[in-house]
């Protein structure tokens, strides 16, 4: 029996990255053999052993076939003459497809060294093509890996577009799919992994209203970057320092959807752009059922982030309008992340990209003065039950104009 380190663990130590979790192969082991030692077996596909002391995972060395469609079409097999080097065969990248002896001596039959590095993202043999997860994942490693320079090889960026014309894609459900996007969300370069989802043809599959925004143009005095689709991956790209919010992430990538829906006779422009965005906005989150604060923000930011840009423009009226359809009063965390997605979009323009965004403060100093008339102080009028409601947004509507005008003495 002799035990390998192996994968993930054995890529981000030769990367100089600090390793999280370290995983391990078994080979020439019985299950029974394992527990015996006093391991623990977890997983029922597969044997997975949990170490006594460390409680690591320990796998038994297996091999794969495909059985059916998708990513569960699969039979393993396992037996203690399987080989490293044949466990080793079935992973998806060659960077992934290392492993590590007692002694620290590296097994590498795949190249995954050398693929590290010429900083290159490669699939280790023709099973990639099974399982069409693998396509979510490269584009997961892609984000992020990019920082270090680090590219999908042009071999395995041509698999993964015959695996999307094949229909393999097809058959993965929503929950996977998303798992794998809100992973790559909180990666240093998320934008990479819709980018590298374009390139072989899934975001119109899975993203198909992101994918609509590709060569749509914008007037190239707000938008140097012209295109609608580079302009929403820079959106992406400027929310990572801002928040690791996978909700404000999100709705920074898909605040202009409307913009795929303005008539092309209007172009550059998009008039109504941000209320045209609240359908797809739905639709997509729906689609890969996304959880429901990304799927909120995502349909506020379309809907107010024109308001945000404006707001030392807007009218007392306009501004309580806005808190109000934030529901600002019961979801002041969610205003917040609103405005961080509004910045965001700001700086996600060639040329922008270090802007001020004076809006965030000037929004928060607004909120803060309309919070400070309250149902109380109506009610000491003598107003009551219905009357309530317009009444206090009258007052705050007054405490805003009075604000605003003492700015401007």
């Amino acid at each position: 029996m002799q035990s390998y380190l192996v994968g993930g663990a054995v890529r981000d130590a030769l990367l100089g990255i600090p390793v999280k979790d370290r995983d391990w192969v078994v080979t020439g082991a019985t299950p029974q053999q394992l527990v015996d030692l006093g391991y623990q077996q977890v997983g029922a596909d597969f044997p997975v052993f949990l170490h006594p002391q460390t409680h690591e995972e320990y796998a038994l060395a297996r091999t794969e076939r495909k059985s059916g469609k998708g990513y569960q079409g699969f039979e393993c097999r396992f037996s203690p003459d399987i080989t490293l080097e044949q466990d080793l065969l079935r992973r998806d990248l060659t960077i992934n497809a290392m492993a590590q002896r007692d002694d620290g001596s590296l097994v590498d039959p795949y190249g995954g060294q050398q693929d590290l590095n010429n900083r290159l993202l490669r699939h280790v043999s023709p099973a990639f093509m099974e399982d069409p997860l693998r396509v979510l994942r490269v584009a997961r490693f892609a984000a992020r890996l990019a920082p270090l320079g680090f590219t999908v090889a042009d071999e395995t960026q041509s698999l993964m577009r015959d695996m999307v014309n094949a229909g393999e894609l097809d058959h993965l459900v929503p929950e996977r799919v998303w798992q794998e996007t809100q992973r790559a969300l909180q990666e240093k370069q998320p934008a990479t992994y819709f980018q590298v989802l374009r390139d072989c043809g899934a975001l119109k599959l899975w993203f198909a209203e992101i994918d609509a925004l590709f060569g749509v143009p914008q007037p190239p005095q707000h938008h140097p970057e012209i295109d609608c689709g580079v302009h929403a991956l820079m959106s992406l790209n400027a929310s990572v320092p801002l928040s690791d919010q996978v909700a404000v992430r999100w709705a920074a990538l898909t605040h202009d959807l409307g913009k795929a829906l303005t008539p092309p006779e209007e172009w550059p422009r998009h008039i109504a752009h941000e209320a045209r965005g609240v359908k797809p906005a739905k639709q997509l989150a729906k689609r890969l059922k996304a959880p429901k604060d990304a799927a909120e923000l995502s349909v506020l930011a379309s809907q107010w982030h024109t308001h945000v840009h404006r707001a030392q423009e807007l009218r007392p009226e306009t501004l309580l309008k806005l808190l109000d359809g934030v529901d600002v009063w019961r979801r002041p965390e969610r205003f917040e992340q609103l405005l961080l997605v509004a910045k965001a979009d700001s700086r996600g323009r060639t040329g922008f990209e270090q802007c001020d965004y004076p809006q965030v403060e000037y929004l928060q100093q607004a909120l803060q003065q309309a919070l400070t008339i309250t149902a109380k102080d109506v009610m000491v009028n003598g107003i009551t039950g219905a009357e309530i409601r317009p009444a206090l947004a009258e007052a705050r509507k007054a405490r805003l104009g009075s604000w605003k005008a003492a700015q401007v003495c």
